[in-house]
């Protein structure tokens, strides 16, 4: 992880977001991320190797007290080296920085150990499918 640069709400194109994406993610379908980035978000981080996007996280925010962590993404030949947590943590530091006192996720249950180790308790939630 040595070469592995972490910055806060960097400019990004869709381009190589959907490239991480579509690398992580089977199935992804390309989205206008820049877009979706510029009118909902809070922050976001992104993680890049010798120039290259390896991770990204999004944080979107209520206009409040509330955040909340979405597409938390590593690229797969970056991953089990911690920069999730790095991404993650990073995050979070972000978004107290812009207001926040409590930050949310939403997550499958085998990733609990990983946002444990990020440094998420868990609470019971409810979700809809719409």
């Amino acid at each position: 992880m040595h070469n592995t640069v972490l910055t806060v709400a960097p400019a990004l194109t869709d381009e190589e977001l959907n490239a991480l994406f579509a690398a992580a993610w089977p199935g992804h379908r390309p989205a206008p991320f820049a877009r979706r980035l510029a009118a909902h978000s809070l922050t976001w981080i992104a993680a890049r190797r010798d120039g290259r996007l390896t991770g990204f996280v999004n944080v979107v925010g209520d206009g409040g007290e509330h955040a909340f962590v979405l597409n938390t993404t590593v690229h797969p030949d970056q991953r089990r080296r911690g920069l999730g947590v790095r991404l993650v943590r990073a995050a979070a530091e972000a978004a107290r920085g812009r207001g926040a006192t409590w930050l949310h996720v939403d997550y499958e249950e085998h990733l609990t150990g990983f946002y444990a180790r990020c440094g998420f308790g868990t609470t019971a939630a409810g979700l809809m499918r719409l």
